[in-house]
C-alpha cells in the first residue's frame, strides 16, 4: 500500500508572526504555572512555618527559664548562663532601677561551691536546706546592697577602671598573695570558689567601688586622720599620739606598734602598709595609707634582716552599711522571690 501524503500547510498556517509567538510563548507559561505557583505557595507556608516554630521555641525557652527562676530558684550552670546574657531582675529599687538575677546568682553559687567541695556540705539534706536558706538570704542582701552602692557611686561621679583592677591585682601579686603564677591562682579560685580570672575581677571591682563610695562619704575619718599626720609634722611623739588617737585597741595601747615583725608576704597586714613600710628607713613615718578599710600612718622601728618592727596610727572608715541601708529605707526594694 502506498502510504499517504501529509496534508500540504497553507501558506497562512507556516507563516510565522509576533502575534503567533506571544500566543505559543503564553501557551508555555501558562502551564508552567501550574507548577510554579504551588511551589511559591509552599515556600510562603515554610516560611510562616519556620517563624510560628521559632517564636514557639522563644516563647518555651523564656516560660521555662521563668518557672526555674521565679518557681524554683534553680542554681545549674545552664540558668547561671542564661542570666548572664539574658538580664533577668531578681528585685527592682524605687520603680525602675532592676537588680539583675545574676548578681545573686554570683553571690549564692561561690557560697554553694565552697561549701559543697570544701565544707562536704549536702544541700539535699534537712540541715543543707537550712543552711543553703541562710546563704540565700545572704546573697540576695549582698545584690541589693552592691545595687545601692552603685547609686551612690553613680551620684557622686565614682567609678572603677580596669586600671583600677590591674593596680589592686598587682599590688596583691607583689606580696606573693595570689600564687606563684597565673595558673596557680586561677586553680585556687576554681577550687575554692569555681569562680575565673574575670569572675575574681568582678567581685574585686565591686569591692573597690564600695571602698572608694565610703572613703569618699566618711569626711569625719579622713579629718582624724589629717589632724594626726599634723601634730607628727609638728614634733608629737608617735607612740604617744597612738595611744590617744588610735582607733586600732589591739595596738595603742603599746604606742601603736604591732607584736610581730613583718615580712613582705605577711597575710596579717594590708598590702597598701606593706609597700608603704618597705620603702622607709628607721624613724621615719609615711603619709595617710588608705587601705579600702581605714587610714593609717606608719613608722619603721627597727630593721631585722628581710623583716620590719614597726608601729601604726589607724582610723577605720565606716562600714558601707551606714550609707546604704538608710538608702534602702528610704527606696524599699521590690523583690521579685522570696528567700
Amino acid at each position: 500500500m502506498t502510504p499517504k501524503a501529509p496534508e500540504p500547510i497553507s501558506v497562512e498556517d507556516a507563516k510565522v508572526t509576533n502575534e503567533t509567538i506571544a500566543a505559543r510563548r503564553e501557551e508555555v507559561l501558562g502551564s508552567a504555572r501550574k507548577f510554579i505557583y504551588p511551589l511559591q505557595a509552599s515556600k510562603h507556608r515554610i516560611v510562616k512555618l519556620s517563624i510560628g516554630i521559632l517564636i514557639t521555641a522563644v516563647i518555651g525557652f523564656f516560660a521555662f527559664c521563668t518557672l526555674e527562676l521565679y518557681k524554683f530558684q534553680s542554681t545549674s550552670s545552664f540558668i547561671y548562663g542564661v542570666t548572664q546574657v539574658i538580664p533577668f531582675p531578681v528585685a527592682v529599687i524605687n520603680g525602675r532601677d532592676f537588680v539583675s538575677y545574676n548578681s545573686y546568682l554570683f553571690e549564692l553559687r561561690h557560697y554553694m561551691h565552697y561549701y559543697e567541695t570544701q565544707q562536704n556540705v549536702n544541700f539535699g539534706t534537712t540541715a543543707g536546706k537550712q543552711q543553703l536558706a541562710v546563704f540565700k538570704q545572704r546573697s540576695l542582701s549582698q545584690a541589693l546592697q552592691n545595687a545601692y552602692v552603685n547609686q551612690l557611686a553613680t551620684t557622686n561621679n565614682l567609678s572603677i577602671s580596669n586600671g583600677d583592677i590591674d593596680n589592686a591585682v598587682a599590688l596583691v601579686r607583689s606580696e606573693n598573695r595570689l600564687g606563684a603564677s597565673n595558673q596557680v591562682f586561677q586553680n585556687v579560685l576554681n577550687e575554692f570558689w569555681g569562680w575565673s580570672m574575670n569572675d575574681f575581677r568582678h567581685e574585686l571591682s565591686q569591692e573597690l567601688l564600695a571602698q572608694k563610695v565610703v572613703s569618699k562619704l566618711d569626711t569625719q575619718t579622713h579629718q582624724k586622720a589629717n589632724q594626726a599626720l599634723a601634730e607628727l609634722k609638728q614634733g608629737a611623739d608617735f607612740g604617744t599620739l597612738a595611744k590617744q588617737v588610735s582607733e586600732d585597741s589591739s595596738t595603742s595601747g603599746n604606742g601603736g606598734a604591732y607584736g610581730f615583725l613583718i615580712d613582705r608576704s605577711n597575710a596579717d597586714i594590708a598590702p597598701q602598709i606593706i609597700s608603704e613600710l618597705f620603702q622607709l628607713q628607721v624613724g621615719q613615718y609615711s603619709g595617710i595609707i588608705n587601705t579600702g578599710y581605714s587610714l593609717e600612718i606608719v613608722k619603721v622601728l627597727s630593721i631585722q634582716g628581710s623583716e620590719v618592727q614597726a608601729a601604726h596610727i589607724s582610723f577605720n572608715f565606716q562600714p558601707i552599711t551606714t550609707y546604704t541601708n538608710p538608702l534602702q529605707a528610704k527606696e524599699k526594694p521590690h523583690l521579685f522571690i522570696n528567700v
